[in-house]
């Protein structure tokens, strides 16, 4: 059977390192995601993961901030 990798828990010094690197690039290379790796301490492919996980949610809060300003400029329009 195939085994499922186990969930990595992120510290807040961790997370905020990941933050402040995704404000920066949204896409870091292979070179970027080792360092990264380094200095989190975590594996380049975890910081990967990371990265494409925080671009969807990302992704999802600028369709919804665009929905939500839609919906108040037509309806006080």
């Amino acid at each position: 059977p195939i085994r499922k990798k186990s969930r990595t828990f992120y510290s807040a010094g961790q997370l905020e390192e990941l933050e402040k690197v995704f404000q920066e690039d949204h896409y870091p290379d292979n070179e970027k995601r080792r360092e990264i790796a380094a200095v989190v301490g975590v594996t380049p492919q975890r910081i990967m993961i990371w990265f494409q996980n925080r671009r969807a949610k990302w992704r999802k809060s600028e369709k919804l901030s665009v929905k939500g300003n839609k919906k108040y400029t037509t309806s006080s329009a």
